[in-house]
């Protein structure tokens, strides 16, 4: 297994991951922790760290408010997008796009940053651990980091109850790369274990479609989008939903 790149379905990867009613709820669900963050690091200007960031939605936002970003991917399409939609904003300068994978990152770059983000990564990648361990090296050591994954307790709940029994009792086997599907869930147990050894410390855990995904009906999401949204984010933060997010965010701190 090697780690995956989107070159080949880069306008396919944009439009579904944040063009859809899926996408929109993990745009503001995510959207919100980062103010979170924000907030609690306190500081006019933060120099962050997109790992992984595909196209950089939220780099571009979080540039749009004045901080510096650095934002790195090994697909070079979801670059080019990042930079086309960069161009003529008066924030563009406040990103630096960097073609490189995580683990190459000391070639290019020095220092440490307040922020990392590093959402919806590790799932794609052949040392989901190494990676993120690697990755905390560049944290300030009074840092946030942003981290979201793909959940395989929610990706077994939704195969339950979506009557697939023999997939789940097989153990849930990874099948042919589906395109956009993770190759690679993660349970929350072993990503918080990792982060334990590491001296980081949970602040908020969040759960991204704790809803949207369950839901029987595809009308009524498509037609109540509105209260679904509100309902997702009233629910995200609350056990059991948070635990059944088809993604978990963490925002995590070093111990003090």
């Amino acid at each position: 297994m090697s780690d995956h790149n989107f070159d080949p379905i880069a306008e396919k990867f944009v439009k579904n991951i944040y063009g859809s009613d899926k996408g929109e709820i993990r745009k503001e669900v995510v959207w919100r922790e980062l103010e979170y963050c924000i907030q609690r690091l306190n500081k006019p200007v933060l120099r962050v760290l997109d790992a992984g960031g595909g196209f950089g939605f939220f780099s571009q936002k979080l540039a749009a408010l004045g901080h510096q970003v650095v934002l790195c991917d090994i697909s070079g399409e979801l670059l080019k997008v990042a930079k086309k939609q960069l161009e003529g904003q008066d924030y563009q300068h406040n990103v630096t796009l960097l073609h490189c994978s995580i683990q190459s990152l000391p070639e290019y770059v020095s220092g440490q940053f307040d922020l990392i983000l590093n959402h919806a990564v590790l799932e794609w990648l052949a040392e989901p651990k190494a990676t993120l361990l690697n990755l905390l090296d560049w944290l300030k050591d009074d840092g946030l980091l942003s981290l979201m994954f793909y959940n395989k307790e929610a990706q077994r709940f939704f195969n339950l109850v979506s009557g697939n029994l023999n997939f789940v009792e097989l153990g849930m086997p990874r099948k042919k790369v589906v395109r956009l599907s993770p190759t690679n869930p993660l349970y929350e147990r072993d990503v918080v274990d990792w982060l334990t050894q590491a001296k980081m410390q949970t602040l908020r855990k969040t759960g991204v479609r704790v809803i949207h995904d369950y839901m029987k009906s595809p009308e009524v999401a498509e037609n109540d989008f509105e209260q679904i949204l509100s309902m997702e984010m009233t629910y995200c933060h609350q056990e059991p939903y948070a635990s059944l997010g088809r993604y978990t965010h963490l925002t995590l701190a070093r111990e003090s």
